[in-house]
This record gives C-alpha cells, structure tokens and sequence, in this order.
C-alpha cells in the first residue's frame, strides 16, 4: 500500500473516531457543560495527536503504517463506545455505570491494539510505554479536571 492510501486511511481512521467519541460524550449526562465536553474531547484527542507528531518525526520510513495503525487502534476503541451512545440517544439507558464501563473495555483493547501495533510495526516498545504513560496523564486529566473526581 502505497504513503497517499496510508494517510488517506488515517485521516478516515481519526475523524470517524473523533465523531463517534464526540457523540459518546455529547449523551452522557455526566457532563454538565459544552465546556466539559469539549475538554473531555481535547484531552482524548491530544493524547493522539502528541503520537502522531512524534511519529511523523522520528519514524521516519514506518511513519505511516504506524500512523494508519494507531488511526485503526483509535476507531476500534471508539467503536466499542457504540453502543452506549446508541443507547443513550435511543433509549435512554444512559447510566454512569454503562458508560464508565464502555470506557474501560475500549481502553482495554486499545491497550491491546497499541501493543500489537508497536510491534508489528517493528518500531522500539519505547512507543508502546509512552502512549501508555499519555494514557495515564488523560485519564488523570479526565478525573482531575473535567470530572473533579480527584482533588490534588
């Protein structure tokens, strides 16, 4: 597959995933703003962006299989959240529970993804770790500044 069918895939792979985690988060009724939103948003997107534009750097020749592959990893897990927000605009089950509970099984397996992606890539699991510790800072995030669930 050649670089323009990578990048192309990407972009598809990235902004299929930001509508899907946008509509998540627009029918959980956990957040009590547009402002939450948008933040809860931001710091899932940046997480994303920080490891593309590490990879544009410095993977130089894997850079676009790595990027179309994390782009895959995003959808999935955004995938996963599906069902919550098909429930919640249809049905209204929208509990705290089914949605914490989508967001834990999506970053169980973009955890898994990420792994399998990092090495069949070939890249160093330097790569794997760092978004491992991306992770943990927008979950931190997420707990400390959208929700306020943790106080520092």
């Amino acid at each position: 597959m050649n670089d323009s069918k990578k990048i192309s895939l990407a972009i598809i792979y990235f902004i299929l995933s930001t509508a899907i985690t946008w509509w998540f988060v627009d029918v959980c009724p956990l957040y009590s703003s547009l402002q939450q939103k948008l933040l809860s948003t931001g710091i899932a997107g940046a997480k994303w962006s920080l490891q593309i534009a590490l990879a544009f750097f410095f993977l130089k020749n894997k850079k676009w299989d790595f990027i179309k592959n994390i782009g895959a990893t995003c959808l999935v897990g955004s995938i996963i959240l599906l069902p919550y927000a098909v429930m919640a605009t249809w049905s209204n089950n929208n509990s705290a529970i089914f949605f914490v509970s989508s967001l834990l099984i999506a970053v169980a397996v973009m955890i898994a993804l990420y792994f399998s992606n990092v090495k069949n890539s070939g890249v160093s699991l330097k790569w794997f770790w760092g978004w491992v510790i991306c992770l943990a800072i927008a979950i931190t995030l997420q707990l400390t500044v959208v929700f306020s669930v943790i106080k520092f």
